[in-house]
């Protein structure tokens, strides 16, 4: 069975999702195509300004896109970086030099006012100030110096999931950019997403084991973190099952206590070194007899109680996951469709969160 198609839901619950989830390969076609040259010859034009390190801001969604941003600039230029604490300038007036520092916004809507109060406060302190949005003629872009569309079109379900892998997708073209790089190890990504997206059979049995989970501990490390962020806010705002993520680190670091057999614990495995540090907290998970899922490697996964299989061979550690979300979306979605609620509309939330 291949993913579900809008035509075939009808008026369905969900089928808004299922659209947009579908939707994934274009739009990273389309990024990747048309995209692309506009994306490096922003990141060339910022290069030549030097920045000295780099702050990042987002909520929700957005900011697990710029937590991914922060390791790629960390990790593939050597440049340091920051998440920003917004209400240190919109609620507590602080007005810090940022001359010769990028500032990366990132927001699917571009829309939060105090994502375009700190930008603006930003580019008003010296910042050197890029927005990363889903909609160019956006106050967040306007406020901004440059400015980079992740071409995803309109987003009309609640949860978001093509603008996610297109934020991970255009700010991974962008810091490629900014170290001289033309971004090819992205180009299989299209092709894989579509074939992980013909595979929902597989996640609808996982969906049907984990149903009635009163709880889910989501882990990674490295590249795969941010994954594991996404996944559990995924998981959340869809199906309302209280999802913890944590960084394989700090998840050793007390939280591990609460892991038993019943509630399960879903492990992101990055094929690369971010995997190999993750090793030895799979031995501890393993060891207490933890229900443990594995989203990976082939290896990985048989050595779990249950798992999604991601093709890993040839693809770029700091492309996975762009992958790694696709089941973990569908899973967010299974889930919620088999609780019997509708992913498209999760209670008490808005398209546009408009936070000060």
């Amino acid at each position: 069975m291949t993913a579900t198609s809008p035509e075939s839901q009808g008026d369905r619950p969900g089928r808004i999702m299922a659209r947009e989830m579908a939707e994934q390969p274009d739009v990273m076609r389309r990024l990747l195509g048309t995209g692309a040259p506009r994306i490096q010859d922003v990141a060339r034009q910022v290069a030549s300004r030097s920045p000295r390190f780099v702050l990042l801001a987002a909520r929700g969604t957005s900011d697990n896109a710029a937590l991914y941003a922060k390791y790629l600039l960390e990790i593939r230029l050597g440049m340091p970086c920051g998440l920003t604490s917004m209400s240190t300038i919109t609620a507590y007036g602080a007005r810090p030099d940022l001359s010769d520092v990028l500032v990366i916004t990132v927001s699917q809507s571009g829309g939060s006012p105090d994502l375009v109060a700190s930008t603006r406060a930003a580019r008003e302190a010296g910042a050197i100030t890029l927005a990363v949005t889903n909609n160019p003629d956006s106050p967040l872009a306007a406020v901004s110096e440059y400015h980079i569309d992740i071409m995803a079109g309109p987003e009309k379900a609640l949860p978001a999931t093509k603008t996610y892998t297109a934020s991970l997708l255009a700010l991974h073209l962008f810091v490629e950019g900014l170290r001289g790089g033309d971004g090819a190890a992205a180009k299989v990504l299209p092709e894989l997403a579509a074939g992980l997206l013909a595979r929902q059979d597989e996640v609808r049995v996982l969906a049907s084991r984990y149903r009635f989970a009163g709880r889910m501990v989501i882990t990674s490390r490295g590249y795969g973190y941010p994954t594991a962020k996404e996944a559990a806010l995924k998981l959340m705002e869809t199906s309302y099952i209280p999802a913890l993520s944590y960084s394989g680190a700090d998840l050793l670091h007390g939280p591990l206590a609460m892991v038993d057999n019943i509630s399960p614990v879903i492990a992101v495995v990055t094929d690369g070194r971010g995997g190999e540090a993750l090793q030895p907290v799979l031995d501890r998970l393993r060891g207490r007899g933890a229900d443990l899922v594995v989203v990976g490697p082939r290896a990985q996964v048989e050595q779990a109680s249950a798992g999604f299989v991601l093709p890993t061979e040839g693809v770029a550690e700091e492309v996975q996951p762009m992958l790694e979300i696709i089941p973990l979306q569908l899973l967010a979605y299974e889930v919620t469709i088999a609780r019997g609620q509708d992913p498209d509309a999760p209670r008490a939330l808005a398209k546009v969160t408009e936070t000060h």
